[in-house]
């Protein structure tokens, strides 16, 4: 049962909530003790918000997941976990987010409270309106981008916040892409009904372009230079785009982009390129 719940929560998921740290990596003058505490205990509301919403996105989702070869493995739709005793770990979890955001300043509960809410009208029905879908996915780590400044007291910069956007809704259109691929039909996914191939392929293209554009201005923007006093961050771009090179080899011809995460967690060339470019943008600033 123990298991069941873990697997539920999708800790595995939690990668995702780096983001909620970058404020303080892109600051390198508030890097300190305090800081560093108040980051870790913001990851770990996000991270308890997040098992939250996945475990009710699985309530919600129950019925559709039995029909699915893969996904009638989840707790609920298994029948491991009962769905009254899925929503009653939910509000647990909620809780226990909010415990922590206590700690933190104010808008950053109130960014917290911002996410829940998105995500769970997304899993409710938002998730179900073709383009809503992919969009609120992106506000997601936007908003995970603003709390993490916000716990630390900073203002993170347009085009940090802009690249998050746009890295983040490129994830979410190869993801769709990948449930077109796989034959998954508007009656797992209804938001499907209003995408095709051609459609998702040329709105990759689009945030694509903008994405690597936003980040090569980012660093040439005099703003940044003068901040970090160097005119070097450029020797970071490569890395970003042999990052988003490899990630659109993986959607458009091995056809596996379905879990974002996984292939984080498991690609050698995406692991090398994110490593690289922490190590370089990191020596640029800090050294």
């Amino acid at each position: 049962m123990a298991l069941a719940f873990l697997h539920l929560a999708r800790p595995k998921h939690w990668v995702k909530n780096a983001f909620v740290a970058a404020p303080l990596f892109f600051t390198p003058e508030a890097l300190g003790g305090a800081n560093m505490a108040a980051i870790l205990v913001a990851v770990l509301a996000f991270s308890l918000a997040a098992s939250a919403i996945y475990a009710f996105n699985d309530y919600c989702d129950r019925e559709a997941d039995r029909l699915h070869p893969v996904k009638r493995a989840r707790p609920i739709a298994s029948g491991a976990v009962r769905p009254g005793a899925a929503l009653a770990f939910a509000a647990l979890l909620v809780a226990g987010a909010a415990g922590l955001a206590s700690l933190l300043p104010a808008p950053f509960g109130q960014t917290l409270a911002i996410y829940l809410a998105l995500n769970l009208a997304y899993s409710w029905r938002l998730k179900h309106v073709s383009l809503l879908d992919v969009l609120v996915v992106a506000a997601g780590f936007v908003l995970r981008v603003e709390a993490g400044a916000f716990a630390i007291g900073v203002m993170p910069s347009v085009w940090i916040v802009a690249c998050t956007g746009l890295l983040a809704l490129f994830l979410a259109l190869a993801k769709r892409r990948d449930d077109l691929t796989s034959d998954m039909d508007a009656a797992h996914r209804k938001a499907l009904a209003g995408y095709n191939l051609r459609f998702v392929d040329t709105a990759i293209a689009v945030v694509l372009g903008a994405l690597a554009v936003s980040y090569i201005l980012y660093t040439a923007d005099q703003a940044v230079i003068r901040r970090y006093g160097t005119d070097r961050l450029y020797l970071t771009a490569p890395f970003v785009l042999a990052g988003l090179l490899r990630y659109l080899q993986i959607a458009l011809v091995e056809e596996r982009a379905g879990s974002p995460t996984d292939i984080a967690l498991s690609d050698r060339f995406v692991i090398v390129c994110v490593l690289g470019w922490i190590a370089v943008f990191g020596y640029l600033i800090y050294a």
